[in-house]
Order: structure tokens, then sequence, then C-alpha cells
């Protein structure tokens, strides 16, 4: 990695009055910058403007989402973040994502991005504040870390404009006018402490709150441009996961590494990034329900559980869960802890449909579960008791599935009574995932069971006569299963 020409010699790199130093590395090689260096810099550059360029694809739908915005919160000014970067060490930063909230209002997934929407008398007029171009005159360009030789090119003003329909202004001008601003404003918390810090003597947590709790509720249906989004991430999956079966013999000679790196190359060739740390859990790690260090062995005879999503590049993302045998075949033990789950979620995923109530798919599964640990001796019955205790989540553990969107555990500052505790609706996706594990130290069950872990999720599209299962594309049942990874393997 390059060191930046940025020189020792503060004085040198003075920038122009109003602002900001350009950063300096310490113990750059170059002690500074010629008189002619600087100059020659300044000039030779071709124009790169870009005149052709059209709206994003969901122009439309981030419009939709601030009239709604827009009307929710009338008469006041609303202020919503993308965030900074974050440093991983030193002068290194993390790949940036942009804050959900801002990503859905605009489109755009640029750092130090803010939306405000100032109130006006027929509804609010939106702006969206940016870093412009690299300043040329003060060699901004090529001699701070982030200028557009270190790290690519901006859009300009303009061509922001062009691309997310909204008026488009320097987002370095925008504190000192926050702190100005006059009467009631809401500001999204935790992404950009300067924007926040401006806002200080003006805002209150109550109000933010209601913000935030708005814009996660208003993700809780989603309209045609994200369902079509998170059937492009769940589509990506599917390959994904047919790319780790076709490699578990390399996964064998290796570690569940192998796994997730073969997962990660589909995620970054086909979308943005996975959207959430992979679980390649084989073995007993399977009983660990996020398990993401992925440095354990794979081992013919045991399970691997691979619970794992694309993101798409507008930041949709798929959760996917398949537990398969290493070796292309159940164990007896193994198939009859398998077929549980399964029946487990075929009735989760029946009690999917509109007018039904949130929790149904979780108690659908759960009683399944109950049933089936009675059954084995396990836990004594009968199940209505198991139910009523709670005893079946020894085994269980977690609830049997959540929203699903720009977010894996998407919308989840709605309020209760519009999230678990409400009812569903055509365009709402979610996952239904139960499972039972069978922690490698539990000496409540026989041996055999000890170490087995199995979850199977799917995500489901709430339709207007019930649901679809979008990923489908992946098969569940265990003689299924086998078949389809026999045939990959060859």
């Amino acid at each position: 990695m390059s060191e930046e020409l940025t020189p020792e010699n503060p004085e040198i790199m003075e920038a122009p009055e109003g602002d900001e130093p350009i950063k300096q590395r310490k113990n750059g090689l170059y002690p500074g910058v010629s008189d002619e260096l600087a100059e020659n810099m300044k000039s030779g550059w071709a124009d790169t403007e870009l005149h052709d360029l059209r709206p994003i694809e969901q122009a439309a739908e981030t419009a939709a989402r601030r009239t709604a915005l827009s009307a929710r919160f009338p008469g006041e000014r609303i202020v919503v973040p993308a965030g900074n970067l974050k440093t991983r060490s030193n002068d290194t930063e993390y790949a940036f994502r942009a804050s959900v909230e801002y990503a859905y209002l605009t489109g755009n997934q640029t750092e130090d991005g803010v939306l405000v929407l100032e109130p006006t008398t027929d509804g609010h007029q939106a702006t969206i504040y940016l870093l412009p171009r690299s300043d040329r005159e003060n060699g901004e360009f090529w001699l701070d870390g982030q200028g557009e030789l270190w790290v690519g090119r901006r859009h300009s003003l303009t061509e922001a404009e062009k691309l997310y329909g909204i008026p488009a202004s320097d987002v370095r001008e925008l504190a000192d006018t926050l702190r100005e601003a006059t009467g009631p404003v809401r500001v999204v918390r935790g992404y950009d402490t300067g924007i926040e810090a401006a806002l200080t003597d003006k805002v209150t947590a109550e109000r933010d709150d209601e913000l935030k709790t708005f814009l996660s509720e208003a993700r809780i249906v989603k309209d045609a441009f994200e369902i079509g989004e998170l059937q492009k991430a769940v589509d990506s999956t599917v390959r994904g996961f047919e790319d780790v079966v076709k490699v578990l013999d390399k996964a064998e000679a290796t570690s569940e590494r192998y796994i997730e790196g073969t997962f990660f190359l589909r995620a970054r060739v086909e979308g943005n990034d996975i959207g959430y740390g992979s679980i390649c859990a084989a073995g007993p790690h399977a009983c660990t329900l996020h398990w993401v260090r992925n440095d354990g062995p794979v081992r013919s005879g045991d399970l691997l559980l691979l619970d794992a999503g694309v993101e798409t590049h507008t930041y949709y993302t798929a959760d996917v869960t398949r537990t398969l045998p290493i070796n292309g075949t159940y164990s007896d033990i193994q198939r009859k802890i398998y077929d549980a789950v399964y029946e487990a979620q075929e009735a989760g995923i029946a009690a999917v449909k509109p007018g039904g109530k949130y929790r149904d798919f979780h108690d659908a599964s759960q009683r399944v579960l109950a049933e089936k640990l009675v059954e084995w001796g396990l836990v004594d019955g009968p199940v209505e008791r198991v139910l009523e205790l709670g005893l079946q989540r020894r085994w269980t553990l977690h609830g049997t599935g959540h929203m699903l969107g720009m977010d894996v555990h998407d919308c989840a500052v709605a309020r209760t009574e519009a999230y678990v505790d409400g009812t569903l609706e055509p365009g709402m996706v979610l996952t239904v995932e139960p499972g039972l594990y069978f922690q490698a130290d539990d000496l409540t069950v026989p041996e055999e069971y000890r170490g087995i872990g199995v979850r199977i999720e799917d995500d489901i599209l709430v339709t207007e006569d019930g649901n679809r299962n979008m990923s489908d594309g992946l098969p569940r049942r265990a003689d299924e299963v086998e078949a389809w990874m026999a045939g990959l393997k060859g």
C-alpha cells in the first residue's frame, strides 16, 4: 500500500483561508512540495465532468419515501447523515457503508453525506450535502489521504443532482448552517458526531428516537424495487452455496475459512459484499449460533451449517441457512434431527400469510420442535407445558425469524406493536429459521446427539394469497439435499 505524499512541513501545507488543513503523514518521505511542483499540479488536467448521467434506478422510490417522511413531520427540519469513515488501525479505514436510513431515502452511499429536509409552507425542500470534487487549487486532490488520486474520483455536485434527483450542496458548510438553524429539528443519531454536535442544543433524544422509529417502520412493507433487489440477493446467495458444495474437499484439506472465502468471492463478484459475517460452522461449531471465527476443521461425517447472504449494490441482503452433510450423506441421527427441523420449518412457512399474526410462524415451528423433544424423551411433556415454560429453548435457543431488508435484522427499532405483535401484510419479507442445537457438553441428552446443530432458513415474501419462498432455489428436504450435493460434486 503506497504512502501518501503529504509532506512533514505543516507550513507548506497550509490550505486557502477557510479550508481545513490538509492531513499530513508524520514520517512521509518527501520533506515538502516546491512552489514549482505545486503550480505544475494545478493545471494540465482534462475536464472529466459527466454530462449524460441518468437518475439511479430507485430514484422514484426514494422520492416517495422522502414524501412520506415529510408528511409525518410537517414543519420540522429533518437531518439524516450517511456517517463517516471509521479507522481500522492507524491510517487505514474500514470499508464504508452508509447508514441504512440515509441510503433508503437517497440511494447515495458516500461517506460524510447528509440529507436535510427543510420545512416549507407545503412540505419540505430536500437537499443532499456531499463532498464536492477534490480541490485542485490547494493540492487536496493529490496530497490529502482522501484526495481523488488516492481513493478515486467523486461525483461533482451537479452530477449528484442528476443521479439522485435532489439539489446538492457542499457538506463542509452544513455544520455552520445547522448551528444557526431555528425551529424544531430531528436528527438520526449515531452516525456523524460533527453534525450531532452542531445540533446539540436543538434536538431531544425523544424526538430523534421517534424519527428513527418511523424510518424503521417505513421499511416493514417492501416496495417492488426492494423485493426485486432482495430476489437478486437471494439468487446470488444460491449460487454462493453451490460454490461452497463444489469445494468441500478443499475445505476439508484446510478449514472453515475456505468456505468463508469461497462464499465471499461470490458476494463481491455479484454484489456489494456479504450482508453479515458468514457463519461457516462445521461439526460442533454448528451449535454456536453466530460462529463467525470460521477457523475450525471441516471433517467428513460431520455437518456443515452455512448461514450466509449476499448483499446487493443497493444494500439489500439475503439471509439463508442450510445444514449439509460434508460427505454428502446424512447419518441416521443427523437425518432424524434434520427431518425434525425441516418439519418445523414447513409448519412455520405455512403460517406466513396476509392477515396472520407475525408470531404465528414462530409458534407453529416451536410447537413441532417441542413435540419432537417430548417424543424423543429429552423433556417431559405434555407439549403445552413445555411451551408454556419454554423448556424447549434449551435446544431451540432463538426466535424463528426476523424481518429482512437493508439490514439482515431489518426494522429493528420499530415499535413492538408494529413488528412482533403486528399483522402480516403483502410485501413483508421475513426469515423462517427454526433450529435444534445439542451442545457437545450437554449431559441431558444421549451422547449420539451431542455436537449436532441443525438450522434451515429461507427468505419468505408475504403475498396477496399466501407467501413465496424466495430462496427455494436451494433444496431443503434431506434426500433432495443429498441429490443436489451429489450432482454438484459430479
